[in-house]
């Protein structure tokens, strides 16, 4: 696998950029009561009314209301979303700088599975971290699911980024924390990078070249 024909980097952002872990927030859920937390909400599967949140298809009211049929009676719409914001963490300053660099000689983007209530969180972390306006900052164009009403790995949610950009497919890189949506990047003609747990994306990066 070479870098020297890769003009554009679509990033995922979730394990990817920021620092997060779906099991601390799969730890709140059932101590705030929830039952069968593999089978409700997890990296990997997740009950259907969560996708639709991601998707902007329910907005956060519905999503919270939604949310609390799966827990005690006296579980509050606050415990939940702090529940929910559980699992983000932080942007590292070395990642920080790294993606800066990177801007330098590359077409950054952002492509990301989440939702309005992370996305409030997560843009006020790095903005108060950073000085920044948010992450929007450190890419060309950022593409959050919710906003655009689709999630990885659908076809059409990367159409929609090489097609807005002018993007050539074969000059791509994807990176992301998922198997699954690397694989169907690889599908669709993008090249895809796996970036496996606890790994950096520089030292992935010169694994890659």
């Amino acid at each position: 696998m070479r870098m020297n024909n890769i003009k554009n980097i679509i990033f995922d952002l979730g394990g990817v950029i920021l620092n997060i872990d779906f099991t601390v927030t799969q730890r709140e859920f059932v101590k705030l009561g929830i039952q069968n937390i593999d089978e409700t909400f997890g990296q990997y599967h997740q009950i259907g009314f969560f996708d639709q949140f991601d998707r902007g298809e329910i907005d956060e009211n519905e999503f919270l209301l939604n949310a609390q049929k799966l827990f005690p009676p006296h579980v509050s719409q606050q415990q939940i979303v702090d529940a929910w914001n559980a699992m983000l963490f932080d942007l590292p300053p070395k990642r920080f700088e790294y993606l800066q660099m990177l801007g330098k000689k590359y077409r950054l983007f952002l492509m990301s599975n989440t939702n309005s209530i992370h996305h409030q969180a997560y843009q006020k972390l790095v903005s108060e971290t950073y000085g920044i306006e948010g992450l929007d900052s450190l890419f060309e164009k950022a593409y959050y699911s919710h906003k655009v009403k689709m999630r990885k790995p659908e076809k059409r949610f990367f159409d929609l980024i090489l097609n807005e950009n002018g993007l050539n497919a074969s000059e791509t890189l994807f990176v992301d924390d998922t198997s699954i949506n690397t694989d169907a990047a690889e599908k669709y003609g993008i090249k895809g990078l796996f970036l496996k747990q606890n790994s950096e994306i520089e030292e992935a990066f010169k694994e890659y070249k």
